[in-house]
């Protein structure tokens, strides 16, 4: 497994590659208005006290924000997603054989409706405790 690493906890061994750790935190350094929208209610265990990541990297992606204890992926498809659709099909199948769970907001529901958004998390959520 040279050039990977692997995000352990609970029993669950995701790898990922390597070089997708200093991306992952350029990322981080430019986040779009949505991100940090959704980041401002997801970190520091604000949500129901689950520990989100933001910009992980998984296998050979990165997912906007992670929860290990549920295996969630959050993702907003922004304009960088656009025009995209069969490459995200992809990646997200590759990462749901993997174990991993995806809900999926566009940038325009989170910015103008945050507080669904958030909803439709917690409803998740509740679904599976």
């Amino acid at each position: 497994m040279k050039g990977r690493k692997r995000h352990i906890k609970k029993g669950v061994i995701l790898p990922y590659e390597k070089h997708l750790k200093e991306l992952a935190r350029e990322l981080r350094k430019n986040s779009t208005l949505s991100e940090v929208l959704l980041w401002d209610c997801l970190k520091r265990k604000q949500m129901m006290g689950y520990d989100f990541h933001r910009q992980k990297p998984l296998d050979r992606y990165i997912v906007d924000f992670f929860c290990n204890e549920f295996m969630l992926a959050i993702e907003i498809d922004g304009d960088s997603h656009d025009n995209k659709e069969e490459e995200d099909e992809y990646r997200q199948k590759r990462l749901e054989a993997l174990g991993v769970q995806f809900l999926r907001f566009s940038d325009k529901q989170v910015e103008n409706n945050l507080d669904g958004v958030l909803r439709a998390i917690k409803a998740w959520i509740e679904e599976r405790r």
